[in-house]
C-alpha cells in the first residue's frame, strides 16, 4: 500500500492576512506526517506528528494559538484513533500542556479508559512527565484581542466562530492501517468545562480499516448531533467514494442541523478527500511523492515534495 496524509487547519474564515501562514502551517504539518510514513512509520505515528506540528503553530486554534475561553484561559480538546484495532485516546478541557495530541495518545495506551477530562487529565499528564508550561504560553496576542472583543456588551461572539482552525489528520500507512488524529482549543469565550466534537469519538474522529479514518472541524455541537466523522464512513461503507461521503454529510449537516464545517477523508484503498461547506478549509495532503494543498474551494496547487521541502528550508 502506498502511504497517504492529509491535513487540515480548520474550516471557517481565513482573513486575507492569515493565508500564507495557514498554507504553510498545513505544508509543514503534511510533509511532517508523510516523511515518517515514507520511513516505514505507522499511520498513528504519522497523524499525531503532523497533528503534533500544528499545535505549535500560533495560526491554528490548538496548543499554542488555541482560543480563551469566558475565563481568559486556554481549554484544550484532542483525540487519535487506530484504525487497526479501533483503540482511541482522547483528553478535554485540558490546560497548560503544549501538545494534547500527545497525551491524548498516552491515554490510549496507558490506560483502559478513553477519555480523560480536565483535572484527571492533568494528574495523568503528571504521572506521565508531561511537562506542564504556564498558560500564559499557550495565549498568543490575537486569541487574547478577540477575547476581550467578545466581552464587549454589542459583541456577537457567533461572527467570531467562524474562524475556527481546529486541526486535524488522516492518514494510511503501507501497512494498510489507517488512523486520524483532531486537536483544538474549541470556541472562543465558551462556557468554562465546555467540550465539543473533537474529543467525542465518532464526532471529531473516527478510523477504521474495514472502512477508512476521517478528521472532521467546524462547529461542533453541529458535529456532534450527526455524529460526522462515523457517518462519513458509513456512508463509504455503502460504496461512497471519500469526496461523496464528506459531501453527502457535510450537505445532511447542513440541512439537519444548520451546520458549517470540513473534513479529510482517506478510505482503505488510499484514495482522499478534503471537502468543507464554509468558506474556507486550510489542507494539504501527500501521496505518490505529490504535495496537493488549498484553502479556498475548488483551488488546488501541486507541487513534488522535493520541491515543497526544498521551499521548506529555505523557508519559503
Amino acid at each position: 500500500m502506498k502511504p497517504v496524509i492529509v491535513v487540515h487547519g480548520g474550516a471557517g474564515r481565513i482573513f486575507k492576512e492569515r493565508e500564507e501562514g495557514c498554507r504553510a502551517g498545513v505544508v509543514r504539518a503534511a510533509l511532517r506526517g508523510y516523511s515518517v510514513l515514507k520511513q516505514g512509520g505507522s499511520a498513528i505515528d504519522a497523524v499525531e506528528e503532523a497533528v503534533r506540528s500544528m499545535e505549535d503553530d500560533p495560526h491554528f486554534n490548538a496548543g499554542c494559538g488555541s482560543v480563551l475561553n469566558e475565563k481568559g484561559e486556554v481549554e484544550m480538546d484532542a483525540i487519535i484513533m487506530d484504525g487497526k484495532n479501533l483503540d482511541s485516546g482522547a483528553v478535554s478541557a485540558v490546560k497548560c500542556i503544549a501538545n494534547p495530541i500527545k497525551l491524548a495518545r498516552l491515554v490510549m495506551e496507558k490506560t483502559k479508559h478513553m477519555l480523560l477530562t480536565d483535572h484527571g487529565a492533568h494528574l495523568f499528564a503528571k504521572a506521565m512527565g508531561i511537562p506542564e508550561i504556564p498558560g500564559e504560553k499557550l495565549i498568543t496576542e490575537r486569541s487574547r484581542e478577540r477575547w476581550k472583543k467578545n466581552l464587549e456588551p454589542d459583541s456577537n461572539p457567533e461572527e467570531f466562530q467562524k474562524d475556527l482552525g481546529t486541526v486535524g489528520a488522516v492518514a494510511i500507512d503501507s501497512e494498510g492501517n489507517v488512523a486520524c488524529a483532531t486537536s483544538t482549543g474549541g470556541l472562543s469565550n465558551k462556557l468554562i468545562g465546555r467540550v465539543g466534537d473533537t474529543a467525542c469519538i465518532g464526532s471529531g474522529g473516527y478510523a477504521d480499516n474495514h472502512s477508512g479514518a476521517t478528521s472532521t472541524t467546524g462547529h461542533g455541537e453541529s458535529i456532534m448531533k450527526v455524529v460526522l466523522a462515523r457517518l462519513i464512513l458509513y456512508h463509504m461503507e455503502q460504496g461512497m467514494s471519500p469526496e461523496v461521503a464528506a459531501d453527502t454529510a457535510l450537505d445532511y449537516m447542513k440541512t439537519r442541523v444548520g451546520g458549517l464545517g470540513g473534513v479529510i477523508v482517506v478510505n482503505k484503498a488510499g484514495e482522499w478527500a478534503a471537502r468543507f461547506s464554509t468558506k474556507q478549509m486550510s489542507w494539504a495532503t501527500v501521496k505518490d511523492d505529490n504535495l496537493h494543498y488549498g484553502i479556498y474551494a475548488g483551488e488546488k496547487h501541486i507541487k513534488s515534495v522535493d520541491e515543497a521541502l526544498a521551499s521548506e528550508r529555505e523557508g519559503l
